[in-house]
């Protein structure tokens, strides 16, 4: 029992530190302007990360999701897509200051909005809907953008491991993003519960999950949550993509696409595995376009336990 405590001890005392850290080096951003900053923490990740062990992690799905392509081009990918994670945690600090969009005033700046029409609609004609993303660009800006729309999403996200940057971000989130849902066992039923009153809702869908239905992804196998798809066919909402996409010069164009066409079985009811795959599909698209943007880091193909697995047979 000791033991155990000391163990929990330590690693409480390791993730405080952890955090703590990463709180310092944010606030020591705040002292500069936005684009020294955010460029100062693309070189940071830029030279730290291919240091992590992550970095192994993120080169094997590059070249499983890429097998055609030089080691040399997936090394410069990688690369940038620790620059996209080091630019994603300085865009917290300044995301007030960058979001600078106003749709009533569309004017340049450095964010731009496609898609405006549709925003238009949702918000002028109520109804219920489900959009979704994924780890791409900074994909933190959209519930934001939703906000600027009036439109007020419930959104479901999963918190970090850390608890002490999870409390963080949590509050970052509340303050600008409208109405949060951590991914727990219950998380399902609040969103149902948000369809049905005629609200909209917001989901990741390019996220490791152990127990999911049986997809593709970039033509590997992959577990894909099927909460979107069984809220569909629950509610015969419409589903609406959305990205965002980094451009030069630390701007960001959000996209709001046309409502994706649901699969359905002969007898008209939505086929959940269908729909599941045609989110990968979608994710998939958008991340061959721009795939410095996406975060190869995560384990999305399960590889650390597919290699667990083989060292103990």
């Amino acid at each position: 029992m000791f033991v155990t405590r000391l163990v929990l001890a330590l690693r409480k005392t390791k993730q405080w530190l952890v955090a703590q850290f990463a709180f310092g080096l944010l606030n020591l951003l705040k002292l500069f302007p936005a684009d020294g900053a955010l460029n100062f923490a693309d070189r940071f990740a830029r030279r730290i990360g291919p240091k992590t062990r992550r970095h192994g992690l993120m080169l094997t799905n590059l070249r499983n999701a890429f097998p055609d392509k030089p080691e040399a081009e997936l090394e410069a990918i990688a690369l940038e897509s620790w620059g996209n994670m080091g630019r994603l945690a300085a865009e917290y600090v300044f995301l007030d200051r960058l979001f600078d969009f106003d749709p009533e005033r569309p004017a340049p700046g450095r964010v731009e909005v496609a898609g405006i029409p549709l925003f238009m609609d949702l918000r002028d004609n109520p109804r219920p809907f489900i959009v979704f993303t994924a780890h791409t660009g900074n994909f933190e800006i959209l519930p934001v953008a939703g906000a600027a729309f009036g439109l007020s999403v419930t959104v479901l996200f999963r918190p970090p491991n850390n608890p002490y940057i999870a409390e963080k971000v949590f509050e970052f989130r509340r303050q600008r993003m409208g109405h949060l849902v951590p991914s727990h066992a219950g998380s399902s039923f609040t969103l149902a519960r948000k369809l049905e009153a005629g609200g909209p809702v917001g989901v990741l869908v390019d996220q490791k999950f152990n127990k999911g239905l049986h997809t593709t992804f970039f033509g590997r196998e992959v577990q894909t949550n099927p909460l979107l798809a069984k809220l569909v066919r629950q509610f015969g909402c419409e589903v609406y993509p959305a990205r965002c996409i980094r451009l030069p010069g630390n701007r960001y164009r959000l996209e709001l696409e046309p409502a994706l066409t649901i699969p359905r079985r002969d007898n008209g009811s939505v086929d959940v595995e269908a729909t599941a795959q045609l989110l990968n599909d979608k994710v998939e698209q958008w991340v061959r376009e721009y795939p410095g943007q996406w975060l190869w880091y995560h384990d999305r193909w399960n590889i650390k336990r597919s290699l667990a697995d083989f060292r103990k047979a």
